[in-house]
């Protein structure tokens, strides 16, 4: 069952932060996949490893690519996909907890948990940066280019 409730929250999310950054209306359940995929990816990675900061990576790369995927199908920006998409994997809450951790003068604590929050915030970028280059790379592939004349 927690796995369906996992489910069903990330979509909602997602989809709510589509409507947020004014995502075409025709989008948003896609926007909601998206972000639906990176985040049970997310789970699942996390609950059977322990590790937040690969599980990350590997759901911005999957967020990404899909991203792509269905920008192209769709005729849409990239971004409308995964910005709305990488929403759940997002250390809210435990950037939250740094600064207040900060605010209390609990500075280990707070340090630890902004460094934290930084390594998943990273992860999210090189995911999503990794998933832009495997994109060019594939199209580099598929177009051949053509033979430069040299002149003389």
């Amino acid at each position: 069952m927690a796995v369906f409730e996992q489910l069903i929250t990330s979509f909602i999310a997602t989809a709510a932060f589509g409507i947020l950054f004014n995502a075409p209306k025709k989008m948003l359940i896609k926007c909601g996949l998206v972000g639906m995929a990176g985040w049970i990816l997310y789970f699942l990675i996390e609950r059977n490893t322990s590790n937040a900061i690969g599980a990350t990576l590997a759901a911005s790369f999957a967020v990404g690519v899909v991203s792509h995927m269905l920008a192209k199908s769709y005729r849409t920006p990239v971004i409308v996909f995964s910005v709305s998409g990488i929403i759940p994997l997002v250390p809210g809450g435990i950037s939250y907890d740094a600064m207040r951790h900060f605010v209390e003068i609990d500075y280990s604590t707070a340090l630890s948990l902004a460094g934290r929050a930084s390594l998943l915030s990273g992860a999210i970028a090189m995911g999503l940066v990794f998933s832009e280059a495997l994109n060019l790379i594939h199209r580099r592939i598929r177009t051949p280019r053509k033979p430069m004349r040299y002149f003389r």
